[in-house]
Order: structure tokens, then C-alpha cells, then sequence
């Protein structure tokens, strides 16, 4: 088992953290230019973007679990009318974002309290990536049905591809052509499409050898809807939670100046690279966990579990470590700005602690999307959003100063842990009787 989830898991970690490392080298590139609301576009228009693109995670995670049982009862016509609703979907979502574009910005920005500096860089970065939603939701769609299929290599090789283009673009627009956040913008908006193009031609290559015919009435059978649908809402609606508690603290850190908006951006793209390496084994779990519930293995099923979270917490621990020996060292990479320097290291030590506290509730996504078991994620979201993260905020506020939002977030995701271990026991232990398995 240790063998079938690091098969799994190496590829994911690998295109995983490279995902974090363009946010870090965009930060990087930016954050040695003349002026700090340079970084505070890159942040808000970054977080805007999350909160389109993640609402649209459930087109990765969503697919991957069904696609993994599909595959896992070897039925290879059920998981191409997977693939293909799924595009349909995603295609659907790209437009209605590039119809809404303006109404979005707008909304954003009244939402987002940021210095009329980083509020016009914003704009200019946003109305260049927006063209960016249909590459990106079919990036995700396609994705995830590779994980779904156990095939992490395409995913690494699609990721890694794309983000080296979209550094070298970002690179050659910044410091050739002399352009600042456009040039970041315009960077993401090509690599995507040609990243889409390899996607499809990748897919071309190994699957589409054999043909399966596709009528029009399985991509809208009822109770395939319904299961897709219901799944993918739970998904929706705890990305939407997620999304809130980072929109919520890059506004806040927005209200506290430029460099305190700039030092969170850093350690942010610090905790994200974390944060993807340890998602790696979740993407194991999803894969392996669906495809042994497929099979009807629950004992093969339950060993997964616990592998990937062995891994998950050994990889975790690794994170905290490193960022307990290297902090300043790490942060200096982002910027040469003393005062965002310092003002990073008054509350790195939540970065320090954030690996090993979040790997629990990774793993734990990673096998309930694998699962489809998806109303316990989000569940444990709302609560972890509605009862702890911004209530927790505004009480500690008056006595932590800037700590407040990295206790508040550390809380969050401590909940989340909590509430995943113990909905364990029924949703999955005694659902699937791995007790006895």
C-alpha cells in the first residue's frame, strides 16, 4: 500500500507544490519592484480570482471521487460521460464568469478596502486574466478525472509544464517589456490555453484510442445528474467557506496599510506551499479510496486511509521544521523590503505551526471527496467558518493586534481537523463497516 500511495502521491506533490511556487515567484518578481501596491494588486487580484476559480474546485475534486468508483467497477463508458458532462459544466461556468465580469470587479472591490494604488493595479490585472475561465475550468475537469483514472502522471506533467510557461512569460512581460502586474496577468492568461491544449492532447494520446459512443441522454441521465450534482453542491458550498476565510483575511490585512498587506501575502504563499505538498497524499486519498469503494475492498479501502494520513502528518511535520529553521531566510526570498521583512517575522510563528495542524483535515478531504461522503466536509466547514474563524477574529482582535488573523486561521483549520476525525466514525468507518474490514 505504501508502494500504490506514493506512486500516487510523488506526481501530485510535485505539481502541487510547483501550483504555490508561480503564486511565490509572481510574488518574488513583484515584490522586488519599485513600489509595494504593486504586491497589493498581485494579492487582491489573486484573491478575487480564488474566489471565481476555487468556487469551481468541485470540477477537480467532484470529478476525481466518482471517476475513481467508476473506474473502480471498470466501467470505462461511465467514466468518459463523466469527463464529458463535466466539460459541458465547466464551459457553462466560464461564460457566465466573462459575463459577469464587471459586476464581480465592482463587488470585489467595495468588499476589499485597498489604497486607490493597489485598487486601479487590481482592475488592470483582472480585466486581462478574467479570459482566463475557460482554459482554467477545463484545466480542472480534465485533472481530475486523470487522478480519478490513477493517473497522477499527466496532472504533474500538465502542471509543471504550465507554470514553468507561465514563469517564463511572467519573467520576459516584467523585466524585458517592462510591464508590472499586466505583465502577470497577460503571463497566466496565455500559459493557460496552451497548458488546455497539452491536456487534450495528453488525453488524446492514451484514452481516445478506443472509442466509446456518447449519446446525449447520458450526459443528462437523472439519477447521474442527481448524484453529480449533489456531491458537487457539498463541494461548492465548503470551497465557498474556504474561499471566504482567505478573502476575509487578505481584506483585513488590506485595511492594515500596504506592508502588512504585502508581509501576509508572503506568508501566505508560504503556508500555500505547505499546504500543497501534504495534498498530495489527499489526491492519493481521493484516487485510492474511490477506487477501492468502486471495488468493494473496504480492506484495501481502510489501509489507504491510514497510509495517506501517516504520510500526510510525516510530510507535515517535515513543513514545520523547515519553516522553524529558515523563516527569515524564506521570507527575504519574497521581498528586500525591510519593513515587510519585519513586520513578516512579528507573526511567522503561525506559519511555523501551520504545516503539521493542517495535514489532518487535508488527508481527511482527500478521503471523504474519494468517498464521495461529501456532506461531512461541508458540514465541518460551516462550522469551522460560521462558529470559529471570524467570531474567534473579532474576540481575540482587541488583545492580539496583528496576531488576530493567523489565530483566527490557525483556529479554522484546527476545527476543521476536529470535526472531520469525529464525523469519521459514521460517515465512513461504521457506512463502509471498515472496523471490520
Amino acid at each position: 500500500m505504501n508502494k500504490r500511495v506514493l506512486a500516487l502521491a510523488i506526481p501530485n506533490i510535485i505539481s502541487n507544490i510547483s501550483v504555490p511556487l508561480l503564486g511565490a515567484v509572481d510574488t518574488a518578481v513583484i515584490g522586488h519592484l519599485e513600489h509595494v501596491y504593486y504586491l497589493g494588486a498581485i494579492a487582491v487580484g489573486s484573491i478575487i480570482f480564488d474566489f471565481i476559480f476555487w468556487g469551481f474546485g468541485f470540477l477537480r475534486m467532484g470529478t476525481t471521487g466518482l471517476v475513481a468508483q467508476a473506474y473502480g467497477e471498470n466501467n470505462a463508458h461511465k467514466t468518459r460521460v463523466i469527463l464529458y458532462r463535466v466539460l459541458l459544466v465547466a464551459g457553462v461556468g466560464a461564460t457566465a464568469i466573462m459575463l459577469l465580469q464587471y459586476p464581480i470587479i465592482e463587488l470585489a472591490l467595495k468588499i476589499i478596502d485597498a489604497s486607490p494604488e493597489v485598487e486601479q493595479f487590481t482592475r488592470v490585472y483582472y480585466q486581462i486574466r478574467i479570459f482566463s475561465a475557460p482554459a482554467t475550468l477545463g484545466l480542472f475537469a480534465i485533472n481530475g478525472w486523470f487522478l480519478g483514472m490513477q493517473n497522477a502522471r499527466y496532472p504533474m506533467v500538465i502542471t509543471i509544464f504550465l507554470n514553468i510557461l507561465n514563469v517564463a512569460a511572467n519573467l520576459i512581460f516584467v523585466f524585458k517589456f517592462n510591464m508590472t502586474v499586466d505583465g502577470v496577468a497577460w503571463g497566466s492568461l496565455i500559459s493557460s490555453y496552451i497548458a488546455l491544449a497539452l491536456a487534450f492532447t495528453l488525453y488524446k494520446f492514451k484514452y481516445d484510442k478506443v472509442k466509446i459512443q456518447i449519446a446525449w441522454n447520458d450526459l443528462i441521465e437523472l439519477s447521474e445528474l442527481k448524484k453529480f450534482f449533489t456531491v458537487n453542491r457539498d463541494i461548492f458550498i465548503r470551497t465557498l467557506c474556504l474561499i471566504f476565510s482567505y478573502a476575509f483575511f487578505t481584506a483585513t490585512s488590506a485595511k492594515l496599510g500596504d506592508t502588512w498587506l504585502a508581509a501576509n501575502t508572503i506568508l501566505l504563499q508560504l503556508w500555500y506551499i505547505s499546504s500543497y505538498a501534504v495534498d498530495g497524499f489527499a489526491y492519493a486519498a481521493e484516487s485510492l479510496v474511490g477506487r477501492y469503494l468502486g471495488a468493494q475492498d473496504f480492506k484495501q479501502m481502510r489501509k489507504a486511509i491510514w497510509v495517506c494520513m501517516f504520510w500526510g502528518l510525516a510530510f507535515g511535520a517535515f513543513g514545520t521544521m523547515m519553516y522553524g529553521i529558515f523563516d527569515r531566510e524564506l521570507i527575504a526570498i519574497f521581498t528586500d523590503k525591510p519593513k515587510v521583512i519585519e513586520a513578516a517575522m512579528v507573526v511567522a510563528i503561525w506559519l511555523i505551526v501551520a504545516p503539521i495542524i493542517n495535514s489532518i483535515c487535508f488527508i481527511w478531504d482527500g478521503v471523504y471527496i474519494g468517498a464521495t461522503a461529501t456532506s461531512a466536509m461541508r458540514n465541518s466547514m460551516l462550522i469551522a467558518t460560521i462558529l470559529f474563524f471570524a467570531p474567534v477574529y473579532y474576540i481575540v482582535e482587541p488583545y492580539t493586534g496583528y496576531h488576530a488573523l493567523w489565530i483566527a486561521m490557525t483556529s479554522f483549520m484546527v476545527v476543521r481537523g476536529v470535526t472531520l476525525t469525529l464525523f469519521a466514525k459514521k460517515e465512513l468507518f461504521d457506512a463502509f463497516n471498515l472496523k471490520g474490514a
